[in-house]
């Protein structure tokens, strides 16, 4: 049984590949039944402990499940992929308990691992894993090497001692080479929840003839955005201002606007709950006895006070699926006291993530300038992820490239299919 995970920032899979046999997607139990992918989210809850009454790590549906329902003293994290490149977050402590970053990435890893050895039948201790084709810090700076590192450390703790990577963009292409009966050049378009990533790779039958895997491909490029930017732009612009972000208040005779920070936690529903201090809250209610608009504070001090992020963040997403599919949505939040309801267009939506969508557009004609392929030479675009399902986004490719040479698909497997068609060729021999 070959193996190949994909660790991601808002979802994570893993997939498992026979010799000579079918790939499987390895699915996970929910309320709602199997899903084929896992949330990268992990929760600390004082009323869940171990035999030996140790507080016990939840992950996935069982975080987000004691997140909501539990008695309110309740640690939750996600995204911490994007951390791997900070060298200032080396641990934080946890109802008591000391964790490091490779401690909570090993968390995820170890259920995937598990759920794998479940699926097939054996012990799991190497696989192939997926990593962006860029590791990108604050301020732009790559960070590659420390970042993979971190992984490796992180898979060992989980009990996995041998692990490969590969570019997650060249794991989607896998997926989709299966597809081919004759040799493409192929622009892989991979978006995740934090980076967008893309390679040029030669697929089809005539690959297997290679001595190297890796000479099929012609380049790889990233960028640092993805789907959480665009979930954070359209708190920012469309629903910020319902929570009092443009309102004002007097201030000894001066006229000031409300505290950019409270609005930037906002923006990440995960943060929301950091809100819910005595201080913050303190200082909002004396904020809302001198704002312009009092009922809009009202409304933010709810959503922190009855922990409705998560809420708010679903309904984000339902937005962003429905304007994918038709030019405006009824964005409709109802969880009383907190109602939000407001019509927002496609138009809309593309203006506020324009400085993203463009910084995707420099990145993959970047990749065509560097790897001197002008758009003729690519026979075929493969887009996968959440993101690629966004019309805005398909757009910057069938201005490039024409639509009839766009295929898409298995947009939350198609990376861990992929790595495990990687493991096969790796691990099989």
């Amino acid at each position: 049984m070959y193996v190949g995970m994909d660790f991601g920032t808002t979802n994570s899979a893993v997939a498992i590949a026979r010799q000579g046999g079918a790939t499987e997607v390895v699915p996970f139990a929910t309320s709602a039944g199997p899903a084929p992918t896992l949330r990268s989210v992990l929760a600390f809850d004082k009323t869940h402990r171990d035999a030996e009454r140790r507080i016990r790590p939840l992950v996935g549906f069982e975080a987000v499940d004691a997140y909501l329902h539990g008695d309110g003293d309740c640690r939750f994290l996600q995204s911490f992929k994007s951390y791997l490149t900070s060298r200032s977050f080396s641990s934080t402590t946890i109802l008591g308990t000391t964790y490091s970053l490779e401690d909570l990435v090993a968390l995820i890893v170890g259920h995937l691992r598990r759920a794998a050895e479940a699926a097939g039948g054996t012990r799991v201790e190497r696989v192939v894993a997926g990593r962006p084709v860029r590791f990108v810090a604050e301020g732009g700076k790559v960070e590659d090497d420390y970042a993979t590192g971190r992984l490796v450390e992180a898979f060992a703790k989980a009990g996995i001692g041998e692990v490969l990577f590969e570019y997650e963009p060249i794991a989607a292409a896998y997926y989709y080479e299966s597809t081919l009966d004759r040799d493409q050049t192929v622009l892989v378009a991979d978006f995740g929840g934090g980076t967008s990533d893309f390679c040029l790779i030669r697929l089809g039958p005539g690959r297997a003839r290679l001595s190297r895997p890796e000479d099929a491909i012609i380049g790889t490029a990233g960028v640092g955005i993805a789907g959480d930017a665009f979930d954070r732009r359209m708190v920012e612009h469309g629903l910020s201002d319902h929570f009092g972000k443009n309102t004002t208040y007097d201030s000894g005779g001066k006229t000031l606007p409300m505290p950019a920070w409270v609005y930037a936690k906002l923006e990440r529903w995960h943060h929301v709950a950091f809100l819910n201090a005595p201080q913050t809250l303190r200082l909002l209610r004396d904020l809302q006895r001198q704002v312009e608009h009092p009922d809009q504070i009202e409304q933010l001090l709810a959503l922190i006070e009855y922990n409705l992020g998560y809420h708010l963040y679903r309904a984000v997403e339902q937005a962003k699926l429905d304007l994918s599919r038709g030019g405006e949505t009824l964005f409709h939040f109802d969880h009383a006291p907190v109602v939000v309801s407001r019509r927002i267009t496609r138009t809309e939506f593309e203006g506020w993530i324009g400085k993203e969508l463009e910084a995707i557009e420099a990145c993959v004609d970047g990749l065509l300038d560097s790897t001197a392929t002008p758009t003729a030479k690519v026979d075929r675009v493969f887009l996968t992820g959440g993101s690629s399902l966004v019309p805005s986004v398909r757009a910057i490719f069938a201005r490039r490239f024409g639509e009839e040479r766009i295929s898409a698909g298995g947009e939350f497997i198609s990376v861990a299919s992929g790595l495990a068609q990687r493991a096969r060729e790796a691990f099989g021999g």
